[in-house]
């Protein structure tokens, strides 16, 4: 299993939608690294990963992020009420991967 770790900052998708998506934007370093333990990846690019933000753990997956040329990490509505986070908010996260 691979780890990261790294600080970021939770942003809203600017959707119509009221209830948006959250990211957090990988460094692209971390992106980099990820790219080349994974390899070419079929479809649109996505990665399965664990992510744990302060007490809170959840399986999701990365998404290539062409903006940045790195991945995003979304971050669920059950996830942000349980560890109190907004827009906005910086915060640590590790990913866990199986390489």
């Amino acid at each position: 299993m691979v780890d990261f770790t790294f600080a970021g900052k939770l942003w809203r998708w600017q959707g119509d939608a009221p209830a948006a998506w959250h990211f957090v934007t990988l460094p692209e370093e971390i992106g980099a690294q990820i790219k080349f333990i994974t390899g070419k990846r079929k479809g649109f690019g996505s990665v399965r990963v664990k992510a744990k933000v302060g007490e809170t753990s959840w399986k999701t997956s990365l998404f290539p992020d062409k903006t940045s040329g790195s991945y995003l990490l979304p971050v669920k509505a059950e996830v942000r009420r349980q560890e109190g986070l907004k827009d906005g908010t910086k915060l640590a996260v590790t990913l866990y991967m199986d390489a």
